[in-house]
C-alpha cells in the first residue's frame, strides 16, 4: 500500500510516498481502507521537531481518519466489514493514518453520520475531541457561562466555538478581523481582534478560557477569569509553570492532552448529526500532496482544517 513516510525530522521535503506492507488487524482492532485524513498542527510539529514520538523513524504520521472497515480482528463486535467509520487513532503513539490502510482499536472509531461527507468526517476527530474533552470533561461548561476561545478560527477553535454554543455558553473568541463574520455564523457572541486589541482589557468575568496558543496567552488569560475560573491549555510545554501562579490568584490552570475516546466521538457524531457541529475546510490535497498540506499548515494561518483525500 502507499503511505506518506518520513525517515528524518525536518521540513515538508522529508515526507515521501512509499510502498509498505498493508497492516493486519490484531485482537480488538479493525483494518480501515482510508478515504480521508485530517491534518492538525501536531502533524507538522512531529514532522519537524522531537516530541512525544521520540526518534522512532521511519514513521507514518496522521491521527484523523475516515474510511471503510476492510476487515476485523478477533473479538470485534462493534463494526463489520463495509461499515463507514471515522475517529482518532490513539494519541500520540497510534499514528499512521496517512496511508491507504490503517489499523485502529475498534473503540476508537464510530459510524460516520450521513450528515457528514467523507471530507468533513476526516476533518473532525482530533480537533473536535480536543475541544469536547476540554470544554465538557475538563471544564464542565454549563449554560450561561462565559467562555473565551483563543484562535477561534483555527482547527480546534472553530469547533470549540460550536461545541461551547451547543452547551449554552456565551462564547467570546479571539481572531483576526477578516474571520469575525465566519465565527459569528458559527455561533460566537463576541469577537476580539488580537491584532489590534488586548483581549485581557476587552473582556473579563470569564468562567473558562480555552488556550490553543500557549506562551504569554495563557498567563494573560488568567487575568480575565472570575474567581475560581479555569484556563485549559493545549500547549503544555510553554505553560507548565502556570498552575502555581493561577492558584495564588484564586483561579485554576490545567494542561490537557487529547485522548482517543469512544464516548467523546459518539457525542461529537451526535452534534454533527443534529446540525450543531460542522467543520470549515480550508483546503484538500491528494495523499501524494501531503507536503503541500503541511506547507499550508506551517503558515499558521489556516481557517478550519486541511484534509488529505485517498
Amino acid at each position: 500500500m502507499r503511505a506518506i513516510s518520513q525517515d528524518r525530522l525536518g521540513g515538508s521535503d522529508v515526507l515521501t510516498v512509499v510502498e509498505i506492507d498493508r497492516p493486519v488487524p490484531g485482537p480488538s482492532e479493525v483494518l480501515v481502507r482510508v478515504r480521508t485524513v485530517g491534518l492538525n498542527p501536531t502533524d507538522w510539529k512531529h514532522r519537524a521537531i522531537p516530541g512525544f514520538l521520540g526518534d522512532r523513524l521511519p514513521r507514518v504520521l496522521g491521527w484523523d481518519v475516515c474510511g471503510v472497515v476492510e476487515s476485523v480482528g478477533y473479538g470485534v463486535t462493534l463494526h463489520e466489514v463495509g461499515d463507514e467509520v471515522f475517529g482518532m487513532l490513539p494519541y500520540p503513539h497510534g499514528h499512521g493514518a496517512c496511508a491507504e490502510y490503517v489499523t485502529a482499536p475498534a473503540r476508537a472509531l464510530v459510524r460516520r453520520p450521513a450528515e457528514l461527507d467523507q471530507i468533513q468526517a476526516g476533518a473532525i476527530p482530533l480537533a473536535a475531541l480536543t475541544a469536547y474533552q476540554a470544554l465538557v470533561d475538563t471544564a464542565r461548561v454549563r449554560p450561561g457561562q462565559r467562555v473565551l476561545i483563543h484562535a477561534a478560527a483555527g482547527g480546534v477553535g472553530h469547533l470549540a466555538v460550536q461545541i461551547a454554543r451547543a452547551l449554552g455558553a456565551y462564547v467570546i473568541g479571539t481572531a483576526s478581523a477578516p474571520k469575525h463574520d465566519l465565527l459569528r455564523q458559527l455561533g460566537a457572541d463576541e469577537l476580539i481582534d488580537y491584532r489590534t486589541q488586548e483581549f485581557e482589557r476587552e473582556t473579563g468575568d470569564i468562567d473558562v478560557v480555552l488556550d490553543t496558543v500557549g506562551g504569554e496567552y495563557a498567563a494573560r488569560s488568567l487575568r480575565t477569569l472570575r474567581p475560581g475560573g479555569l484556563v485549559v491549555s493545549l500547549v503544555g510545554n510553554s505553560t507548565v509553570a502556570l498552575p502555581g501562579q493561577a492558584a495564588a490568584t484564586g483561579v485554576r490552570h490545567r494542561i490537557m492532552l487529547v485522548e482517543a475516546d469512544q464516548a467523546g466521538m459518539l457525542a461529537v457524531a451526535d452534534l454533527a448529526r443534529t446540525g450543531r457541529l460542522r467543520p470549515v475546510i480550508e483546503a484538500t490535497f491528494g495523499l501524494e500532496q501531503a507536503a503541500k498540506g503541511h506547507d499550508l499548515g506551517d503558515t499558521g494561518r489556516v481557517t478550519g482544517k486541511i484534509v488529505l483525500t485517498v
